[in-house]
């Protein structure tokens, strides 16, 4: 995780994901987990997401945060705004932390619960975190340094 600004961020995930998104990326067990839990929608098929609010919806109207998630997944090499994502995606983010490496930059603090975890802060490479109180240590001293 960066904390602030950094070369190469995709920030405008939404803009990104319907230009980039590929149909198996939809139907693959993560993207259909993250999207039921998330925007509490299914996946019909790989353009058809049926939301209980929307209706039937292409998968460009999902949510940011899932869209962020499933960018993350699938091109774990780039650098995704995880801010585009609600606290609802933090246990996901965690979750794809322990089976694959990715990178986000983060401009908010996020809640990752009250259990222990593990994230790398590359801000300052030899620090990982093991908590909230030790990412909001983290968050405080990154996120004030990036504003000035």
């Amino acid at each position: 995780m960066w904390f602030g600004d950094r070369d190469n961020v995709i920030y405008n995930t939404s803009v990104y994901f319907r230009n980039r998104y590929k149909d198996s990326w939809i139907t693959a067990e993560f993207a259909k987990a993250a999207i039921k839990d998330i925007d509490r929608s299914e996946v019909l098929d790989a353009n058809t997401i049926q939301s209980p609010v929307l209706g039937q919806i292409p998968p460009d109207k999902l949510s940011g945060g899932v869209k962020a998630l499933i960018l993350m997944k699938n091109e774990p090499g780039k650098t995704f705004n995880a801010s585009n994502c609600g606290d609802n995606c933090s246990k996901w983010i965690l979750k794809l932390g322990k089976e694959q490496n990715f990178t986000i930059a983060l401009y908010h603090i996020m809640d990752f619960g009250k259990e222990d975890f593990e994230i790398r802060i590359l801000n300052d490479r030899k620090l990982i975190v093991h908590n909230m109180r030790e990412f909001l240590d983290a968050a405080d001293k990154y996120l004030k340094e990036n504003m000035q």
